[in-house]
């Protein structure tokens, strides 16, 4: 098995176009939008927005959330991830959060909601903004084994290169920090990726001891390493290595044929 640190292309800022700026710099897609609020629906973290129709052109764009089949024209709805949602919120500013009562969340309220919500959430979050942030299409990569998945551009123009696992280490994360120490899990992990022509990635977040994950602070204190990891076929080596001398014979082979003929004339 073969493992190595992620290279600069994995998740470097190359990419053709940015799909965190689309949304960033777009004209009425702000937090005093009344069109631009999402409503938190449910113990699961997910949210609701409603949006215009530039504004879903932009989300569409950007690939953030699901659309939701609506009959109105002037207006659709988005579902968004817990990820997504606090992405939006606190990364790019362009959304407001209300709880099911209607009541305006603050973005330590909404961090304190989520991780409620989910305890897997400070290091998922790290791990999805890691990679928006470095222009990669971030998707859930549950109906794969992984936590995400990754586009290099737009899911309709191209299938996804990378399954993510994201793995928490240090202490701060308690019982949490197990998976893929197993080499069951590892390999279970490679088996799915590599039927699927994706590369496994995992992302490993560490921290300080003194981070605390019940605040939205411990994001600046987080760190995330980059690792893909790849099955070593030992006959497909061999076959790669014998492939120059093969090809080496053949040539002088050839050569032998073209010599005997011009002898032969």
């Amino acid at each position: 098995m073969e493992e190595g640190q992620g290279r600069q292309g994995l998740c470097s800022s190359r990419c053709s176009q940015s799909h965190v700026q689309h949304t960033r710099r777009a004209p009425g897609f702000t937090q005093r939008d009344s069109q631009a609020v999402a409503i938190l629906s449910g113990p699961s973290g997910d949210a609701i927005v409603q949006v215009r129709p530039h504004q879903a052109a932009l989300l569409n764009r950007a690939t953030f959330g699901r659309a939701v089949e609506n009959a109105r024209e002037d207006s659709q709805w988005f579902q968004l991830g817990p990820e997504e949602v606090f992405f939006l919120c606190r990364a790019l500013k362009c959304i407001a959060v209300e709880s099911e009562s209607k009541k305006l969340v603050s973005e330590p309220e909404l961090w304190d909601l989520l991780s409620s919500a989910s305890e897997l959430f400070p290091e998922m979050y790290k791990a999805y903004e890691h990679l928006r942030l470095k222009n990669w299409v971030v998707r859930s990569g549950l109906q794969y084994g992984a936590n995400f998945v990754a586009y290099r551009h737009h899911p309709a123009l191209v299938h996804s290169e990378f399954a993510i696992i994201v793995v928490p280490e240090d202490e701060m994360f308690g019982a949490r920090c197990g998976r893929m120490k197993v080499w069951s899990d590892l390999l279970c992990a490679l088996r799915a990726s590599g039927s699927v022509a994706k590369t496994l990635l995992v992302l490993t977040i560490c921290g300080r001891s003194c981070c605390d994950l019940r605040s939205s602070d411990c994001l600046e204190q987080l760190t995330v390493q980059e690792r893909t990891i790849t099955r070593w076929i030992p006959h497909q080596c061999c076959e790669q290595q014998d492939k120059p001398r093969g090809e080496e014979s053949s040539n002088r082979e050839s050569e032998e044929q073209e010599h005997t003929r011009e002898g032969v004339v």
